[in-house]
């Protein structure tokens, strides 16, 4: 049978799966060599002032290897945004940190975004079936609202969010803003908390990764949420008109 399947009516092609074959292929290059072994704290705290002291005479270069690296790590769906996020607040300070998170994680979005639709989209709309159609229909009505929620509220898995919008028809340039605008709030919180990263070790201390979820920080981000759905909800109530 040819490998070349028709995804017209619903099949899959090694073409179109290659995209998805190199992200998986990185994910288990990345465990096979220990990658998630460097992604601790007591790794940068033991390094802290080395890294410091490149970074003051390579500032370009540093800025530039961050970025790739943290656009590769979203891209391939490895392990350590998060902590890369910490690392960045750490080394660049919490506004320089801020930039160079959320566009290398827009980007890393996009790339498997555009790898996910490109190997499944077809294959998933012709196994679908009508309810999962009106979804569908309704998700891409009100995409950039439905986006927005999703992105900033803490509790859906990132890579989740990345793929789902693929399945459901999301244009690029909307999936692009949405991911753009509703990862700043959780990403300015974490640069914040690198930034302090110096005061927390020198008191022998571990930074608290759940403050994203303390009511003084959760509120206002789900209070956001909440306002990107509104769009929604006034559709709705003058459809019902």
């Amino acid at each position: 049978m040819d490998s070349s399947v028709d995804t017209r009516r619903g099949g899959l092609s090694l073409k179109r799966l290659m995209p998805i074959a190199l992200i998986v292929a990185g994910l288990c290059a990345f465990f096979l060599l220990g990658g998630q072994e460097y992604l601790s704290f007591s790794m940068l705290n033991e390094h802290r002032e080395s890294i410091m002291a490149w970074y003051a005479s390579n500032m370009v270069l540093a800025i530039f290897i961050f970025w790739v690296v943290y656009a590769l790590t979203v891209a391939f769906s490895l392990p350590g945004a998060v902590w890369l996020t910490l690392i960045g607040g750490f080394i660049f300070g919490t506004w320089g940190a801020l930039i160079s998170v959320v566009t290398a994680a827009t980007v890393g979005s996009v790339l498997i975004f555009l790898a996910a639709r490109y190997a499944f989209a077809d294959f998933f709309h012709a196994k679908a079936g009508p309810m999962m159609h009106r979804m569908e229909d309704g998700f891409r009505e009100n995409a950039l609202s439905y986006l927005l929620f999703l992105r900033l509220v803490p509790v859906f898995p990132f890579w989740l969010v990345n793929l789902v919008p693929a399945f459901l028809g999301v244009p690029l340039r909307t999936y692009f803003i949405g991911t753009f605008i509703g990862i700043i709030p959780g990403s300015f919180v974490y640069c914040s908390v690198g930034n302090g990263l110096g005061a927390i070790f020198e008191k022998g201390e571990m930074p608290d990764l759940g403050i994203i979820f303390e009511p003084q920080i959760l509120i206002p981000i789900i209070g956001l949420a909440v306002l990107s759905l509104i769009p929604i909800v006034c559709k709705r109530f003058k459809k019902r008109e």
